[in-house]
């Protein structure tokens, strides 16, 4: 494999162009705020100087990233003010909806994905060919980054890309790499923080060994290259003593424990229970004040205070989120290996999603993606991403409400069961061919009573609690999209988001439950 790059290379250039047709055929598709929000970051960062970047309230959608996604905004909007000035101007660009700033901002998000197929093509080049293809399908061609960077619109590509690139260096050995990296991404996007404990960690014990002398040389050297990173970024808004501006748009905790529409997490039952108990209480003549908080609007909204259960602080969020990633820090402590960072990353991020303050739907990629890299590792791999894939991708739908965007969401979804179920054929044929015993006997420690996700028969298949889930998925969106106008007509709205975001929890619940009891038993 090492002896012909060329292949690999020329092979991901096709992956790209199909990838990237189908990026150019959603340019005129539906896009939400956050297009808004990111063209006037462009006008923020060409209009002011450095020094108002973070306190500019000329629109409703102030600049809250990290300062190298300013300094990335920056560059972008030197192109944009030759292309269409009015992109740039503060003032006549806001709610701008020309055909040059569709077409610009489209096209930015497609070029920057290449860092994704870059740091995709490092971590799979020294695979066979079948589980490089099948990485291949997971990450590049995922209706998840479709539904969300190029319909919804972010850049969500271009920072998993530089997460990969990490993780990548990571499992190469290379830590200082790694976690230069790492910081880069961090002050790109401060959300991707989660891991940060998991990157300590394994850096502490793996990067810096080697006796008490080399050890700390390391540390240094490890610290210097992250503080470079860090003075690189803040260091101009310290200078123009921004920094407390700069800290209070990056953590906004105002904005309450949920989004309006409720992210698939741990935080779903909390609500449910709560308005249940409520009307409970106020059913048997108790006292208790009427829930509150919207979960038909995709507008940022305090979806607490709760009726009956305790408050919930970011402290004690930020503590939940720190407990569940206790046993993957245990384990990276005792014995790190570059095999299983990207699993632990993935785990991370996973606890953060489930336990985190104010989640947003869209923040499932940064597990999504990274576990696509494990999904090779074996078939009950293959079957657990199959199950969480399928789910993150569906709890996606309600970003995009409009009629036309239907057809254009359900084919993606549909299209990318059909490849994965292939593409894991193809990879269960081929591992069982090669290793049979070692499969069989690394399957039969992975196999749980109710066989999830293990065929009888041997080789890839779903079990009967797979199936049962994913035809419950149908029956969800059948409700929502057809029997519900149908019966009830315009009571209860909410009702059909409510079943995707409840009925969607419970996936990425068990998809946390499950990498826990891999960590636990087998990292």
């Amino acid at each position: 494999m090492e002896d012909q790059p060329p292949k690999p290379i020329k092979e991901l250039i096709w992956f790209s162009l199909i990838s990237t047709s189908i990026k150019l055929l959603l340019l005129p598709s539906y896009h939400s705020t956050d297009f808004e929000v990111h063209r006037n970051w462009l006008a923020i960062t060409n209009s002011h100087p450095l020094s108002q970047w973070y306190s500019d309230t000329t629109s409703p959608w102030t600049l809250d990233y990290p300062p190298f996604f300013a300094y990335f905004e920056l560059f972008l909007s030197l192109f944009a003010a030759k292309i269409d000035p009015t992109i740039v101007n503060l003032h006549k660009g806001l709610n701008y909806k020309a055909d040059s700033v569709v077409y610009f901002q489209r096209i930015t998000v497609i070029v920057s994905d290449l860092v994704l197929h870059y740091a995709i093509y490092r971590i799979t080049r020294k695979l066979d060919s079948t589980k490089r293809r099948l990485i291949w399908v997971l990450v590049i061609w995922s209706p998840a980054l479709f539904i969300v960077d190029h319909m919804h619109f972010q850049y969500n590509g271009f920072l998993l890309g530089l997460l990969l690139v990490s993780i990548s260096a990571l499992m190469e050995g290379r830590d200082l790499m790694g976690g230069f990296f790492f910081a880069v991404l961090l002050c790109f996007k401060h959300l991707f923080a989660v891991a940060a404990p998991v990157y300590f960690v394994y850096l502490l014990r793996h990067y810096c060994r080697g006796g008490l002398i080399k050890g700390f040389g390391r540390f240094l050297m490890m610290g210097l290259a992250v503080v470079v990173v860090f003075a690189a970024a803040f260091g101009p808004f310290v200078y123009h003593d921004q920094m407390l501006q700069v800290i209070h748009r990056m953590f906004p905790f105002g904005r309450g424990l949920c989004h309006a529409f409720w992210a698939p997490n741990f935080w779903v039952f909390y609500i449910m229970a709560d308005k249940l108990l409520a009307f409970f209480l106020r059913s048997m003549g108790f006292n208790v004040q009427r829930p509150t908080g919207s979960f038909t609007s995709g507008l940022v909204g305090d979806s607490s205070p709760f009726a009956v259960l305790p408050q919930i602080t970011p402290l004690m969020t930020f503590m939940m989120v720190l407990l569940a990633i206790s046993p993957c820090l245990f384990k990276a402590w005792k014995n790190p290996r570059p095999r299983k960072i990207a699993r632990w990353i993935a785990y991370a991020y996973s606890c953060g999603f489930v336990f985190g303050w104010h989640v947003h739907e869209k923040a499932m990629l940064h597990f999504l993606i990274p576990l696509a890299i494990n999904a090779v590792d074996s078939i009950n791999d293959a079957c657990h991403y199959l199950l969480i894939s399928i789910v993150s991708c569906y709890s996606l739908f309600p970003l995009l409400f409009e009629a036309r965007e239907y057809p254009i969401k359900v084919t993606l979804l549909l299209l990318h069961c059909i490849l994965m179920w292939f593409g894991f054929s193809i990879f269960s044929e081929v591992t069982t061919t090669n290793s049979k015993k070692d499969l069989q006997k690394k399957n039969d420690e992975l196999r749980t009573e109710e066989n999830l996700g293990i065929s009888e028969k041997g080789g890839f298949g779903i079990g009967w609690i797979y199936k049962s889930y994913l035809i419950g998925i149908v029956a969800v969106e059948i409700w929502g999209q057809f029997l519900h106008p149908y019966i009830l007509g315009n009571k209860l709205p909410f009702l059909p988001l409510m079943l995707v975001s409840v009925y969607s929890a419970l996936g990425i619940m068990y998809s946390w439950i499950w990498q826990l009891k891999w960590i636990i038993l087998y990292s």
